[in-house]
């Protein structure tokens, strides 16, 4: 499977780690190349410093041809943006993108967005903790 990655913070470059030690294409999007220091020196993926908000960055990352795109910046903003460029410019058929306002969340999953909310997971698996 061919993999886009927007954003290598933690979530992107361990996401990256995981996909790419399982064989698949990978290639993760930064603005800052710095963020790639998270990458292992073993990874065999593609690094690429951009915008993924940029089509002509999101072609060089190969976006053609993916079958997945996955938006991890920090900014559910651009999370959202980009993952609809990927959807519907693009036609990526696996597109996910994380938000942190739950309630936005829901709102773009109405629009037809996969989406994840850590706030909403992580708030679920507190809950189970407590209660077990």
């Amino acid at each position: 499977m061919k993999v886009i990655i927007m954003g290598c913070g933690r979530v992107g470059a361990q996401l990256a780690t995981l996909l790419d030690r399982e064989g698949h294409s990978v290639t993760t999007l930064d603005n800052d190349a710095y963020s790639f220091r998270r990458l292992p020196p073993d990874f065999k993926g593609e690094a690429l410093l951009g915008n993924g908000l940029d089509e002509e960055a999101l072609k060089k990352a190969g976006i053609e041809e993916a079958d997945a795109f996955v938006a991890v910046t920090q900014g559910d903003n651009r999370n959202v943006m980009a993952a609809q460029i990927a959807k519907h410019i693009f036609n990526v058929p696996k597109v996910v993108c994380r938000i942190y306002d739950p309630l936005r969340r829901d709102l773009y999953s109405l629009l037809g967005l996969e989406t994840i909310s850590p706030t909403t997971v992580f708030a679920q698996l507190l809950k189970e903790k407590l209660e077990g």
